[in-house]
């Protein structure tokens, strides 16, 4: 006979009789045992689950709309980028040039057919910042390259190549 034909009462007649031997301090201890189990299962099965995603989820849906809304931002700034007139390469190199002017002594620019190349020595994050804003939107330029190095106090010194756009 197989155990799959064996009845279920049959089954539990060695644990039936086994519990029945045991005293009433050893039933209780079983009991709790049974009992912690029970709780160590409902913990890991249906309450530790909920809690994790209780806790981690509002950061993400946080992260996400950043996430989002930069997207949003990028988008729009495509959108606007794209709806301007093309410049020609000259034009995009006088852009450059003026937006270099503006770092003073810390820029030198180099144009060498359809690249510029940025060299800055103690340049500030908002010169940086300022100046890729302008070869971005000013001369539409799209970088392609970056070598920086910050040191101590903050300053970057290295080199941005730019891919220049439009036709000579």
């Amino acid at each position: 006979m197989s155990d799959a034909a064996v009845p279920r009462p049959a089954l539990l007649a060695p644990l039936q009789a086994r519990w029945q031997t045991l005293t009433a301090r050893e039933k209780n201890l079983v009991a709790a045992m049974g009992l912690a189990l029970g709780l160590l299962l409902l913990w890991l099965v249906a309450i530790r689950p909920v809690w994790r995603t209780w806790r981690e989820v509002p950061p993400q849906a946080e992260q996400l709309e950043a996430q989002w809304l930069q997207m949003q931002r990028l988008a729009t700034e495509a959108q606007q980028l794209k709806g301007q007139p093309p410049i020609t390469s000259a034009q995009a190199t006088e852009a450059l040039q003026s937006a270099t002017q503006r770092l003073g002594s810390v820029g030198q620019l180099a144009v060498q057919g359809d690249r510029a190349t940025l060299t800055v020595q103690n340049a500030t994050p908002d010169q940086l910042r300022s100046w890729l804003g302008e070869a971005r939107q000013g001369a539409r330029t799209r970088p392609i390259e970056l070598q920086l190095q910050r040191d101590g106090t903050g300053h970057f010194s290295g080199r941005i190549v730019v891919s220049l756009p439009g036709q000579p």
